[in-house]
């Protein structure tokens, strides 16, 4: 089989990377090009989000912008709430438009919130309502997740995804990273009263992101959607038990990225020199560990590499509150690193484990009787509508994560730990559902199955 490639909005028509001769003839240069493309708009994106857990550590009385440290994780909140809502209507958007048309537009529009910090965040006494609007806006790039993680799906191999969407989700995420050694840079050549050079300097990079998303990157005929694909994917259960364990993962790593700088601040009563000096450690381990949780997941299966790291996160955060009672600078931000790491790992095995799951339930149709062309289109179709959906809950968890450390930090004790003890609580539950629904009592599999499989895989792509 080949695909033809249409000039005129750069449609490709017939693709089909389950065929493994069109696949190595010319389907792998075509998605590892929109691999790249898409990492990079998508790592812009990550780093518009997460601008403001930059800027209010820049928000001090020297430049007469103070608020309280309460305030202060409101300002993070809003963009991680408006990024999470924005994740289902941005995947369906690929679906609609194309995924390069769509990534145009998605990086495009990160110009406004851009534009918007960089003339505001230097107003002395502009109101905490006139910065929530902002970072209202900056959750744009929240969205551009979705969207990019839904249109790689379709341009890869099922046997391939959890590596190409670790990679990609990994790239995107590393933008945490970025922005916030941006911020330190700029602490630390230019003080602390400066915080519209962080906004600065994004504005050329937008522009290039968007260039190169128009003149590199393809739309595919095979992520239009069928109508209906958002419902058929609500109804079906899986979907909200990946999206529960999701919300453990990303929501954790987006959470934890948001909160990361105000945390060391308020425990420990940093500078914003100080606190950006560790910031960006975090995210950066977190978003390299990705991939590797995706590879993990193609050798030892996404449900098993995800039960062990719900364990490890449970006892990273058992080790922060030791850390925090002991009053230990040094355990605490290693405990915290360890936990990025394991978020990351998290990340890529749970996203995993949505092809895995619907290509399963495609075999077992086949299996008995079902027909394989119909079986493994729907897979698909589920696969792209289930990244979308458990994406934006997922994204959901970091509102609940800087919610819980804002409750934490308005008391008297101004301490974290009652947010620790209930993300403690929520990953053990998120081990005994991994076990119960994906581990407990898994069948001894059938030795024809494999054969079986691939038989309908080839027929699939055949057709």
């Amino acid at each position: 089989m080949t695909a033809r490639a249409l000039a005129r909005g750069r449609w490709i028509e017939g693709w089909n990377p389950e065929d493994e001769e069109f696949w190595e003839a010319s389907g792998k240069r075509v998605a590892r090009r929109n691999l790249i493309f898409s990492i990079l708009s998508e790592h812009i994106g990550f780093s518009v989000w997460s601008i403001w857990s930059v800027l209010v550590l820049f928000l001090s009385p020297a430049i007469g912008l103070g608020f309280t440290a309460a305030e202060k994780f409101l300002l993070v909140i809003t963009p991680n709430l408006v990024g999470a809502v924005l994740r289902l209507p941005y995947a369906a958007a690929v679906t609609r438009f194309g995924g390069r048309n769509w990534t145009i537009v998605s990086t495009a529009i990160l110009l406004v919130p851009a534009v918007l910090a960089f003339h505001f965040v230097q107003q002395p006494g502009t109101p905490l309502w006139v910065f929530m609007l902002i970072g209202a806006a900056a959750g744009v790039g929240g969205g551009n997740f979705a969207s990019s993680m839904t249109n790689i799906t379709t341009f890869f191999p099922q046997r391939h995804q959890g590596w190409a969407l670790g990679l990609n989700a990994g790239g995107g995420n590393i933008g945490v990273a970025t922005i916030q050694v941006v911020g330190l840079l700029v602490i630390a050549l230019a003080g602390n009263t400066h915080p519209s050079y962080v906004a600065a300097i994004y504005l050329p990079l937008i522009v290039v992101a968007t260039l190169c998303a128009a003149l590199f990157m393809d739309n595919v005929d095979a992520v239009r959607a069928r109508p209906g694909a958002l419902r058929e994917a609500a109804a079906n259960k899986h979907t909200w038990w990946i999206s529960f364990l999701y919300i453990g993962t990303f929501g954790s790593f987006i959470g934890y990225s948001f909160a990361f700088g105000l945390v060391l601040q308020t425990e420990f009563n940093f500078t914003p020199l100080q606190a950006a000096s560790w910031t960006f450690l975090g995210p950066l381990m977190g978003s390299v560990a990705r991939p590797v949780g995706g590879w993990l997941s193609d050798r030892l299966g996404g449900a098993q590499v995800t039960l062990w790291n719900f364990v490890g996160m449970a006892l990273g955060t058992g080790a922060l509150l030791v850390a925090s009672s002991l009053g230990s600078f040094g355990l605490y931000v290693a405990a915290f690193i360890v936990l990025f790491v394991l978020t990351g790992i998290g990340n890529g095995s749970t996203y995993k484990m949505i092809p895995a799951v619907f290509a399963k339930e495609a075999e077992d149709d086949v299996t008995n009787g079902g027909e394989a062309i119909a079986a493994f289109a729907r897979a698909r179709r589920m696969s792209g509508a289930v990244i979308g959906i458990a994406g934006a809950i997922g994204a959901l968890g970091g509102v609940g994560i800087n919610l819980a450390f804002r409750s934490s930090y308005s008391g008297e004790a101004a301490s974290g730990n009652a947010a620790l003890a209930t993300f403690l609580v929520y990953y053990a539950l998120c081990v005994v559902v991994t076990w119960a629904v994906y581990l407990r009592g898994a069948r001894k599999q059938d030795p024809e199955a494999p054969v079986r499989a691939q038989q309908a895989r080839a027929e699939a792509s055949r057709a």
